[in-house]
């Protein structure tokens, strides 16, 4: 097998994202965008003794799980690579993959079966297009990126995820910008004027926010740009016209914000909240399904009456604000500073005096923050949140942290960070948030592993010298006189930990943690000279 060559085999195997897994000549080469049971033909990119990757070229041959695709841009649009299954089959399909993963790793842990999006089609409150052109030199597009081709764009204004709202928009700018004659931008040449366009609208209230991101090097006619924008007919409203002047290179929606008409942001409902969503604000993409990740998220800590709760990563404030209904107090860590303005604004607007959202780096915010946590629930973007902030969070060493996902790799990672800290992964409850997509949400609940205060001992009272030092006294005999003599409460890990320190001997697995990898706490100070007192009290320690 050689880099370049073309070679045709069957899919034995799904991994996580999406890839497929094939052998030929009992090489393993992974190609991605494939389905368990397709016979491909694709072509080498990597050849390598670890690892040999291909890029599909075309499918030979359809899986048996597939069936007809429901989409008019399928084979040319590359943004729902599961849509030949069922809708039941495209989730089953992504736990598989992530099981998968988690097996091939050797990390233990149980599944729980997959949540479904509570709907399949037009669930998406946010979509970002991109305007290019499907072949070189060829006419104008918006929409998605060409399936295996990045820098060519397909126009999607038959997308099924988005309701007729979005594909009106999309249809109606794409002719205007035709009609006036304005240039694609060129990230080559960095020249041009249209990068992408972004719509989100709400769910629950259907507002509707448009945002065009282009460079200033070409100047376009905003008065018939939005008289065009509030003269479509739509079934939501348009309450938020946007120009973001772009002229970075990279590939990405940024830059100042011109209004062209209405406000800055839509308004958004979660349960019997509101929130205020701008351009650069994290909100989830499927509302319904926001709600049920959420539910299934807070449901593994009910008890948050009262207590001090911590919400890492908090975007909007999305999970903090549903806590502090019932929560003490909740804090916030956003590094989006655009995210968390909106998350003080919302919390405000819910009329929320309980919460403080603060901007920064989790990591460095927390460095700062005095209040000590009872509740702790983290959500961190794609890449993860990464071994010092692990380490950070899993330092409060309280009993229970839930951990939301949207990328189980770098999940894994951190659940390995965790479980050396101390921590426990519960059972994985994966929610099926992007129907079609290899995207997949995940819910852990994290538990502190404490080791037993209880052991049985099987002891031969012939071979023990009852007139030894370690015989003068029961570990009840200690708590009872720490307790009655200094008013503290020790565990028996403690008084084993210091009769070690003080040479008396103590079985050789006593009270040691049941996990490899977990960390034991370490007997205070004041509960050391307690218990070294209580030693000296029965004669044990001169």
């Amino acid at each position: 097998m050689k880099k370049g060559q073309e070679i045709e085999l069957k899919i034995d195997k799904n991994k996580y994202p999406n890839i497929g897994i094939g052998y030929v000549e009992d090489h393993k080469v992974h190609i991605k965008n494939t389905i368990k049971g397709q016979t491909v033909r694709a072509r080498v990119t990597k050849n390598r003794s670890g690892k040999k990757q291909a890029r599909l070229l075309e499918v030979i041959e359809r899986s048996p799980l597939e069936t007809a695709s429901f989409c008019e841009h399928f084979g040319k649009c590359g943004g729902c690579q599961l849509q030949t299954l069922s809708a039941e089959g495209q989730s089953q399909m992504k736990a598989d993959m992530v099981k998968a993963l988690y097996e091939e790793s050797g990390f233990e842990v149980t599944f729980k079966p997959i949540i479904e999006s509570p709907s399949v089609f037009e669930y998406r409150n946010k979509m970002e297009f991109s305007f290019g052109d499907e072949e070189k030199g060829g006419p104008l597009t918006l929409g998605m990126h060409k399936k295996g081709r990045h820098h060519d764009v397909v126009t999607t204004d038959h997308c099924h995820l988005v309701d007729q709202d979005y594909r009106l928009i999309l249809r109606s700018i794409l002719d205007y910008f035709v009609e006036v004659g304005a240039p694609k931008y060129n990230k080559k040449t960095d020249e041009g004027f249209l990068k992408h366009l972004v719509i989100r609208k709400s769910y629950r209230t259907g507002e509707i926010m448009i945002a065009l991101s282009a460079t200033t090097t070409w100047e376009f006619n905003r008065e018939s740009y939005v008289a065009l924008l509030k003269g479509l007919e739509l079934k939501g409203e348009i309450v938020s016209i946007l120009y973001v002047h772009n002229d970075g290179v990279s590939d990405m929606v940024k830059g100042d914000i011109e209004i062209l008409d209405g406000r800055d942001y839509i308004t958004e409902k979660l349960y019997d909240l509101t929130f205020k969503v701008t351009l650069y604000s994290f909100f989830q993409t499927n509302t319904e399904g926001a709600e049920t990740l959420y539910k299934t998220a807070l449901d593994l800590i009910p008890n948050i009456d009262g207590k001090v709760c911590f919400d890492l990563f908090s975007g909007t404030g999305t999970i903090g604000q549903i806590m502090a209904e019932r929560a003490k107090k909740v804090i916030g860590v956003e590094i989006v500073e655009d995210a968390v303005i909106a998350a003080r604004a919302n919390a405000a607007f819910n009329g929320l005096e309980n919460c403080t959202f603060l901007c920064g780096d989790v990591f460095k915010v927390l460095e700062t923050v005095e209040d000590k946590p009872e509740v702790i629930v983290v959500d961190p973007p794609r890449m993860g949140m990464g071994e010092k902030t692990v380490e950070k969070i899993a330092g409060y060493g309280i009993l229970e942290i839930v951990y939301v996902s949207c990328n189980p790799k770098t999940l894994l990672e951190d659940l390995v960070t965790f479980r050396r800290m101390g921590y426990e992964a519960g059972e994985l409850q994966l929610v099926d948030m992007f129907p079609w997509t290899g995207h997949v949400e995940t819910v852990v609940l994290l538990s502190q592993q404490k080791p037993s205060d209880r052991i049985a001992v099987d002891l031969d009272l012939n071979e023990l010298d009852a007139t030894s030092a370690e015989m003068k006294a029961t570990y009840a005999e200690i708590k009872d006189y720490v307790l009655k003599e200094h008013g503290l409460k020790v565990s028996n890990l403690y008084i084993s930990q210091i009769k070690r320190k003080c040479g008396l001997e103590v079985g050789e697995n006593y009270n040691l943690a049941k996990s490899e990898y977990a960390r034991q706490p370490q007997c205070p100070e004041e509960k050391e000279k307690a218990i070294v007192e209580a030693l000296k009290h029965f004669g044990m320690v001169s």
